[in-house]
């Protein structure tokens, strides 16, 4: 049997070039997963790269129509508006009898599978929660499997989970195309979900009713790892796992068991967990071993806000953290969430004062992204549940994404205010990015410039609000065109570039903070 996998094109709107948390960054790898379970099955498989590869529709039709396959899967990831011209695409397909079943998986079919199915009936299942072991299961039977949601024949949407996979080692090596090799660190998986469960991430749900942290064993790790080195050379990783550490002594004992191993290959390596498990020992036997960056969810400066989203940290635990990370060389990139539905000023104030007196306003990418960050509530979290429940949840044209309204009136303008100035921002960012502009020789100080500014006219609108000052609308508009103005200068200085490149898929990390 012949099964085309198909990463689809995604283009995102610029407004939402800032907003990451679409799909965690362990979905980077479901589709090479799938594609593992398949060719360990005896099948052929296609990858097509749509994003990494820039590819049109026409092309991909093109490579359909080639390879001639009975099944085409497709990795839906949501991009913050409609998909209509994916759905046009698989109409197109199945009117032209070029695949016979079209299946789709990942976070975003799994919450979001009844929209789905009624926008696109031309999909004979959705794959819903960890994939292989249906995948495999649908495969052999032809019919739909515990682990789906599909339309019956009286077009009625019908859904079965499946119970975890708890032998995680017994899975195939997820297949890695050369477009994900010719990118800048090789992603690896070596859990998956986490012990936590905070509001706002849908890790845990995406899993199952009882989820929780499952580990690969070190040796099945370190044996990809290996597999990866022999045939591509030494590399840099990351690990895809939202808790690389997993739970108390059982974690510690076998992430240091991991960290000897790994120091072994002589390989740099980052990851992402949870402030509460940064310990010093652990965290220097790692560095030793050659990690060298991480993502860990601060998410607050405040306490009472950390109880609110459920994160069962405290901000001592966060300024812990940093302190360890940093006595061992790690600048860490951080979860934030500056402005929650609920915020005070008093709660946006204590966030702020947190950030400065920790030292995580002077990078431009962490200031714009911990200056402005709300809330994003995304189907499946706990957060979504609540909000709907108190008919408080505002639909973006989608269920899979929702919005709450600000509680108070000044934290609504201010978060309006920094989103559109750090919108605007990466909008500019995105060009050098993309190669579309060079970065001079000084970008280090114009960076500083901004940052600088960024964090000024946060402070100002801040204590203006503080004292009862109340912003219209033409009032912000004026703020936030004089900083954006400020902005485009600088890069109006920086040279134009010679070609487009695409450095990243466009999957978020961490888990929709």
């Amino acid at each position: 049997m012949k099964v085309f996998l198909l990463e689809h094109p995604r283009r995102i709107a610029p407004e939402r070039c800032n907003d990451i948390a679409n799909a965690p960054l362990s979905s980077s790898l479901v589709t090479g997963c799938i594609a593992g379970m398949v060719q360990s099955l005896g099948h052929r498989v296609e990858i097509a790269e749509g994003f990494l590869d820039q590819l049109t529709y026409d092309e991909i039709h093109r490579r359909v129509a080639e390879f001639k396959p009975e099944i085409l899967g497709v990795h839906l990831v949501y991009v913050w508006g409609n998909n209509e011209e994916l759905f046009a695409f698989l109409r197109r397909l199945k009117t032209e009898g070029l695949v016979g079943k079209i299946v789709g998986y990942g976070y975003y079919p799994t919450f979001a599978y009844e929209e789905i199915l009624k926008a696109c009936p031309e999909f004979d299942g959705l794959f819903v929660g960890e994939p292989e072991l249906s995948v495999a299961e649908w495969l052999a039977a032809g019919k739909p499997v515990p682990g789906m949601a599909w339309l019956d024949g009286n077009a009625t949407i019908q859904i079965r989970r499946r119970d975890l996979n708890k032998d995680l080692d017994s899975l195939p090596d997820p297949v890695r195309t050369p477009a994900m090799m010719r990118m800048a660190e090789v992603n690896i998986e070596g859990s998956r979900g986490c012990y936590g469960k905070c509001t706002f991430c849908y890790i845990n749900p995406y899993y199952g009713e009882n989820s929780c942290w499952r580990p690969k064993s070190p040796e099945r790790v370190i044996a990809e790892i290996d597999r990866i080195i022999a045939e591509y050379g030494p590399r840099k990783f990351y690990f895809t796992d939202p808790n690389f550490f997993g739970p108390g002594n059982i974690g510690r004992e076998r992430a240091l068991k991991l960290a000897a191993m790994l120091k072994e290959r002589n390989i740099k390596f980052g990851i992402e967990g949870r402030v509460n498990d940064i310990r010093p020992e652990v965290i220097s036997a790692l560095v030793d071993a050659g990690f060298t960056e991480m993502l860990i969810g601060l998410e607050s400066g405040r306490d009472e806000s950390l109880t609110r989203l459920n994160k069962m940290t405290t901000v001592a635990q966060n300024e812990e953290a940093l302190r360890v990370l940093r006595a061992n060389g790690i600048e860490p990139s951080v979860g934030f969430i500056m402005f929650e539905p609920d915020s005070s000023l008093a709660d946006v104030r204590t966030n702020f004062e947190f950030l400065k007196r920790n030292d995580l306003l002077k990078n431009i990418f962490t200031t714009a992204n911990v200056l402005y960050h709300p809330q994003i509530i995304l189907q499946g979290t706990s957060a979504y549940r609540t909000m709907q429940q108190e008919g408080r949840l505002i639909l973006r044209d989608t269920t899979y994404e929702g919005r709450a309204a600000y509680s108070n009136a000044a934290v609504a303008r201010l978060a309006e205010i920094i989103g559109r100035m750090t919108n605007h921002l990466f909008i500019a960012m995105n060009r050098v990015w993309q190669g579309q502009l060079n970065e001079p020789s000084n970008a280090a100080e114009l960076y500083q410039v901004i940052t600088k500014l960024l964090v000024e006219r946060f402070e100002n609108t801040l204590a203006r609000l503080e004292a009862g000052e109340r912003i219209d609308e033409p009032a912000a508009d004026n703020i936030v065109a004089g900083t954006n103005s400020k902005i485009e200068a600088i890069f109006v200085t920086f040279p134009k570039g010679e070609r487009y490149r695409i450095t990243d898929p466009a999957i978020g990390c961490g888990c929709g903070s």
